[in-house]
C-alpha cells in the first residue's frame, strides 16, 4: 500500500512536469490519459518550443537521471515510437551540475582504501565532465602518468532504485489494465533499463569493457582505447589514461591539424566494421563526445558504459542481409531471415521479399551519399509485427549506434557513404567465412554447442517421451519448437528426432 501511494504521488509529479513541457506525446500515441492531455493544454509553458520529441527530451532532462536513461533506451526503439521521436530522444543530453570535488576525493579514498595523496600526485577538484551517473576528474599518478578518474555520483544508486521501482510498478499496471498497450512492451522496456543501469552502477564492468575492446584492437595503429589503471579502479571509481585529441565532428580543426578527414572517416568505418563483424563486441555510444582524433591521426574512443554484443550467427545473418540490400537482391534478404528463423516458416517468402523491396527501393534509390543503412534497418524492424518476426534487442541497439555513426560520418564528409567504405570489408569477411576451412571450423563449433545442450535436451525429451507413452501429450510443432529451445540456438532436426526416439526407447525398455 505504501509503495502504491508513493508511486501514485510520483506519477502525479511526473504528469505535471510532462504537461508543463507539453511533452505527453507517448500518452497521445497510446490514446491514454485524456484528462491529463486536456490539462496539459492549460498549464504548458509558453517558452517551450520544438517538435514533440524535443519537448519530451527537455522534460526527461528535468525529471532527472532515471528518466534521462529511460529516454536513451526509448531512442533505440524506433519500432515502437517511430523514427522522428527516436531521433529526437537520441540527442538527449546526459549532463548535470557537478558535485563538489571534495566529495569526489572522499569517494575515491573510500573505494581505493587509501588517502588520495597516496594515490595521485595531483587531483583536479574541478570536474572535466558531469553526467547523470558519474563525473570525471583529471589527475596525475605517483609515477607521473596523466589519467582521467571517473567517480560515481553520490546517491545515484538509491535514486535509480526508486525510479526503477516506479517503472516496474507502472509497467505492470499498464499490462494489467490496458492490454491494448501491451504492444508497447512496457515490462520489456523496464527490464532493458534495469539491466543497463545495473551494469553502469559498477564501474568495474565499464573497465572490463574498455579492456576487452582495447585487447581486440591491440595491433591496430589507427584505433585506440585508453589503458585501464586497475590499481585505481573499483566499484565507484574508474581510472583510465587521459587522452588528447580533437572531437571527431570538428572537421575544420581536424583538417587544420594536418589530418585528412576522408582518411579519418575510412578508419572510423573500418573500426566499426571490425567491432561488429570480426569481434561481435561494439561500442554502442559513438556520439562525437566519445570519439577523438589523436595527434598522430588515430581514432581514440572513450566512455564504455554502453556496449553491444552479437553472436556469430547474428553476425552472419547481418552481413548477408546488408550485402543483399546493397546489391538489391531482396530475395536473398528474405531467404536470410527465414534461414535464421527470424520469420516463421508458415509466412510467405514472396510476400516478405516484396516487403523488403518496399523498404529498400525508396532508400537505396537515393544518391549514394544520402543512403542511410540505419534507417533502412529501422524500416525493416517496423514490418516485424506483420510477419510475426521477433525484433532482436541487440540489433535494435546496433541500429541506433549506426544512426549516430552515420551522423558523425556526414560531419566528416557529407558526400561519402561510410557503409560503402565498409562494404569491401564485409564482402571480404564473408568470403573468408565461406571458405572450406572456415566452414569446417563453423561446423565443429555448431556441433560443440549442440553437444553442450544435449543433456538438457535429453532431460526434456525423457519427460516428453514418458508422457507420449502414457498418451498424455501430443507432439505439436509448438511442442517440438519448445524442446528445441531458442530459435537463435536451434539444434538440428535430426538430432531432436534422434534424441526423442532414444529417450522413448529408454523409457520403454525401463518398463
Amino acid at each position: 500500500m505504501l509503495r502504491a501511494a508513493r508511486n501514485v504521488l510520483r506519477l502525479l509529479s511526473i504528469g505535471w512536469t510532462l504537461a508543463r513541457y507539453d511533452a505527453l506525446v507517448l500518452a497521445e500515441m497510446a490514446y491514454a490519459a485524456p484528462a491529463l492531455l486536456k490539462l496539459a493544454r492549460r498549464v504548458r509553458r509558453s517558452d517551450i518550443k520544438g517538435r514533440p520529441g524535443e519537448r519530451l527530451a527537455a522534460a526527461l532532462e528535468a525529471l532527472g537521471p532515471g528518466f534521462i536513461k529511460l529516454g536513451q533506451i526509448l531512442s533505440t526503439r524506433s519500432d515502437l515510437i517511430g523514427d522522428e521521436l527516436a531521433g529526437d530522444l537520441a540527442g538527449l543530453r546526459d549532463n548535470l551540475p557537478p558535485f563538489p570535488g571534495s566529495v569526489a576525493r572522499a569517494i575515491v579514498a573510500e573505494e581505493l582504501g587509501a588517502p588520495i595523496e597516496q594515490l595521485f600526485s595531483s587531483f583536479d577538484d574541478k570536474a572535466a565532465a558531469a553526467a547523470s551517473i558519474a563525473q570525471v576528474h583529471f589527475a596525475v599518478t605517483e609515477d607521473g602518468r596523466e589519467v582521467a578518474v571517473k567517480v560515481l555520483r553520490p546517491g545515484v544508486v538509491e535514486a535509480f532504485a526508486r525510479d526503477l521501482d516506479l517503472f516496474y510498478w507502472s509497467a505492470a499496471l499498464i499490462e494489467r489494465w490496458r492490454p491494448e498497450l501491451r504492444r508497447l512492451r512496457p515490462m520489456d522496456v523496464a527490464e532493458t533499463l534495469a539491466n543497463t543501469v545495473a551494469l553502469e552502477m559498477d564501474l568495474r564492468y565499464e573497465a572490463a569493457a574498455a579492456s576487452e575492446l582495447g585487447e581486440n584492437f591491440r595491433n591496430d595503429a589507427f584505433f585506440r582505447v585508453p589503458e585501464v589503471d586497475w590499481r585505481c579502479t573499483a566499484r565507484r571509481v574508474l581510472t583510465i589514461a587521459r587522452i588528447a585529441g580533437i572531437a571527431i565532428d570538428r572537421r575544420d580543426e581536424i583538417a587544420a591539424a594536418g589530418h585528412d578527414p576522408n582518411a579519418v572517416l575510412t578508419r572510423a568505418s573500418g573500426a566499426f566494421f571490425q567491432q561488429v563483424f570480426r569481434d561481435g563486441f561494439f561500442h554502442a555510444d559513438l556520439h562525437p563526445g566519445n570519439l577523438f582524433v589523436a595527434p598522430d591521426g588515430a581514432i581514440v574512443v572513450i566512455d564504455f558504459g554502453i556496449m553491444g554484443r552479437l553472436d556469430r550467427k547474428t553476425r552472419d545473418f547481418l552481413a548477408e542481409m546488408l550485402i543483399g540490400f546493397l546489391t538489391r537482391d531482396y530475395r536473398r534478404v528474405a531467404d536470410v531471415h527465414f534461414r535464421a528463423g527470424y520469420v516463421p516458416p508458415n509466412k510467405s517468402v514472396d510476400a516478405f521479399t516484396q516487403a523488403c523491396r518496399s523498404i529498400g527501393e525508396p532508400i537505396l534509390g537515393k544518391p549514394l551519399h544520402e543512403i542511410s543503412i540505419a534507417r533502412l534497418l529501422g524500416q525493416l524492424f517496423k514490418i516485424t509485427e506483420q510477419f510475426d518476426m521477433q525484433v532482436q534487442p541487440q540489433l535494435l541497439l546496433l541500429q541506433k549506434t549506426m544512426l549516430v555513426a552515420e551522423g558523425v560520418g556526414r560531419k566528416l564528409n557529407p558526400d561519402v557513404n561510410m557503409w560503402e567504405l565498409a562494404r569491401p570489408l564485409v564482402e571480404e569477411w564473408m568470403m573468408k567465412k565461406n571458405a572450406p576451412d572456415q566452414q569446417i571450423k563453423t561446423l565443429i563449433e555448431d556441433t560443440r554447442e549442440s553437444l553442450e545442450r544435449l543433456p538438457r535436451l535429453i532431460a526434456s525429451t525423457e519427460r516428453a517421451a514418458e508422457a507420449i507413452l502414457e498418451g498424455g501429450v501430443k507432439l505439436s510443432p509448438e511442442t517440438v519448437r519448445s524442446l528445441r529451445g531458442d530459435d537463435s540456438k536451434r539444434l538440428p532436426w535430426t538430432l531432436v528426432i534422434a534424441v526423442v526416439a532414444l529417450a522413448a526407447a529408454v523409457v520403454a525398455l525401463a518398463r
